[in-house]
């Protein structure tokens, strides 16, 4: 067991994340297993958990003429607009069938408001509205976490650079993430990663 300063953050095993879904990341489900194996070290699990709803500004389809995976101006900077995924209380929002996610302590939704994209497990795409993950692990004495889940080059790189530079020591399993790679989106988030102060394990 990890000392009681530790947790585990998991970034949205999702079922959109996963080969079949409407985002699906390659792979995503080869982490589940190892993610599985890894809760029981810690005392503290956090599980995000991507929850947009219908008509997402985040969304191409919410664009006229905009394609998926192309990138607009939001009043909070560059936005990539995304497949239509993880709309609340539709199946693919739901973790993947496989996560052991009854032992989680909390759960962290983001994505829901339909103006702003959340990545980070911190906070929205603005980099100022917090979603309550940092004063919850205060709250519980928590100056340690590691973080494995989906995309490595998104939401894991978003939400362990914020929590270094929230003053947090972050490790991310390399081995249980999985990224979507696009335009040398992994070699960047990598990079950033490791200029934060993340360390990169696995």
């Amino acid at each position: 067991m990890r000392a009681a300063d530790e947790a585990l953050i998991v970034i949205d095993v999702q079922n959109d994340f996963c080969p079949g879904g409407a985002l699906a990341v390659a792979g995503g489900d080869e982490i589940v297993d190892g993610i599985n194996a890894l809760m029981p070290q810690f005392g503290t699990i956090i599980l995000t958990q991507d929850w947009h709803p219908a008509g997402h500004s985040s969304f191409a389809s919410s664009h006229e003429g905009s394609e998926p995976f192309s990138v607009v101006q939001m009043p909070y900077g560059p936005q990539v607009l995304w497949p239509d995924h993880c709309l609340q209380g539709r199946e693919g929002a739901e973790f993947h069938p496989d996560l052991s996610d009854s032992t989680a302590q909390a759960i962290i939704r983001k994505g829901f408001n339909p103006d702003v994209d959340s990545y980070s497990a911190f906070f929205e795409n603005d980099h100022v509205t917090p979603t309550g993950l940092e004063g919850y692990l205060r709250s519980r004495g928590i100056s340690k976490v590691t973080i494995v889940g989906l995309a490595l080059d998104f939401c894991v790189n978003f939400s362990a650079v914020d929590g270094a530079n929230l003053g947090f020591s972050v490790a991310v399993d390399v081995g249980l993430c999985r990224a979507i790679d696009m335009d040398g989106s992994l070699d960047a988030a990598l990079a950033g990663m490791g200029d934060a102060g993340v360390q990169l394990n696995g």
